[in-house]
């Protein structure tokens, strides 16, 4: 046994309640063995001691939705990059993702099996994976692109990332089953249109609810596995809440019937605000984004905030996520001040991003708060988060990171400690 006490800190446990000053966390190998104030907590003589004094103590944080495997780049480069270089680049992503503080995710797209397993064999420093393989698209839908020059940029298909374009009740039935053998721990659909793909648009339609019906019947009956729907326009957004997906990625269009939808089955809304607001960053300093996803970016974002914010006052389920991929990997906490700049309280924005976020990925038992029995996935920040939020966007004040029990960030002085 190998025990690490983090002593000293206030403690924002990601269940809501109140901080507890002067807390102690007595981690025992991966596991938290006791949480409480630090006078009630006795660590045996050889264990590490962290001393957060004047720090904060909180969950690993949780993003889901990203794509480890990506960052966009311009059609010119996507075309000239040699296949295999996304996956050195990848590397690179996920450590800068463990250094802010994230230490789980669910990719939502375009990342397989071995990069889970590289995280997991500690080949590669990274957030724990839970991985969708490759998304479920319409042909000329999102996730098809195919230019109208004939040129298609789409992310290459290889054994470990099986083609997602299927049209059909049994094409999509076989492609489930793809994605699964593959690997997939929850199956990606893209319900609607989107933003960054050339031939179509947020609001338009994509698979009939007869279709997504299968996706979930596959999904849950072979393995228990949920589906997650890209679903922007409000059609295609209800169309998935009827066929039983549980949750909703992005919902830019987002109506009244869809709320009271979402509310009668407990769906989860993943916001993802960052996204256009980030495509519409980028095309001011470089050109990354393409014309039509800026085009469209610039139409979506004052609807999607109002949405998100409709969805929050009625009580839908928030979990945080970000689209991390079509923004820089490692900017993924501005999404919770935006979370905040549509009616979220500061410790409503770290609630989704901790208990509800694991809810939201079926982890709740494992991570997301930091009680007895959990893994040790936690972080310490010298700001209080719930005084500024918008601090955390500076990785500099994440100073600890750990993950299962190891540390793979520390700026704080330490005594005693071997991490």
């Amino acid at each position: 046994m190998s025990y690490t006490l983090i002593t000293n800190g206030t403690l924002i446990d990601g269940q809501g309640n109140e901080p507890v000053t002067n807390a102690s966390v007595l981690i025992n190998d991966n596991y938290i063995e006791k949480v409480g104030k630090s006078g009630d907590i006795q660590a045996p003589d050889a264990a590490a001691v962290i001393d957060a004094e004047g720090q904060y103590i909180l969950p690993g944080l949780i993003d889901t939705h990203v794509h480890m495997a990506m960052e966009l780049r311009n059609v010119q480069d996507a075309i000239l990059t040699p296949f295999s270089y996304r996956f050195y680049e990848s590397v690179e992503f996920l450590k800068r993702t463990l250094n802010v503080g994230i230490t789980s995710v669910r990719d939502a797209g375009f990342s397989d099996l071995g990069m889970k397993k590289a995280v997991e064999d500690g080949l590669i420093e990274g957030p724990r994976m839970q991985v969708s393989i490759n998304p479920l698209t319409i042909t000329g839908g999102h996730g098809d692109s195919w230019n109208r020059s004939g040129v298609d940029t789409t992310l290459q298909t290889y054994p470990g990332m099986p083609n997602a374009i299927c049209d059909g009740k049994e094409a999509v039935r076989k492609t489930v089953r793809e994605m699964l053998r593959a690997g997939a721990e929850v199956i990606k659909v893209h319900a609607t249109g989107g933003v960054s793909s050339p031939t179509d648009h947020p609001e338009f339609t994509q698979f009939s609810q007869e279709e997504l019906e299968v996706m979930v019947e596959e999904a849950h009956f072979r393995k228990g596995i949920k589906v997650m729907a890209h679903a922007q326009g409000a059609e295609g957004i209800k169309n998935a809440i009827r066929a039983g997906i549980y949750s909703i990625e992005h919902g830019i269009y987002i109506d009244d019937e869809a709320i009271e939808l979402m509310l009668k089955n407990g769906t989860f809304l993943v916001p993802t605000l960052l996204a256009p607001i980030s495509v519409l960053e980028s095309s001011e300093k470089d050109n990354k984004m393409a014309p039509y996803a800026v085009e469209k970016s610039k139409e979506v974002v004052e609807a999607h905030k109002e949405s998100i914010a409709k969805a929050y006052q009625a009580g839908v389920k928030i979990a945080m996520g970000t689209d991390a991929g079509v923004m820089a990997h490692g900017t993924n906490l501005r999404e919770l001040g935006l979370m905040c700049d549509i009616g979220m309280s500061h410790m409503e924005a770290l609630v989704a991003t901790t208990k509800t976020a694991a809810e939201c990925l079926g982890w709740e038992a494992q991570v997301g708060t930091i009680e007895a029995g959990k893994l040790a996935d936690i972080i310490l920040t010298d700001v209080d988060p719930l005084s500024d939020i918008r601090s955390l966007e500076n990785s500099d004040h994440i100073v600890m990171v750990m993950k299962n029990g190891t540390v793979y960030k520390n700026l704080l002085q330490r005594k005693g400690s071997h991490v």
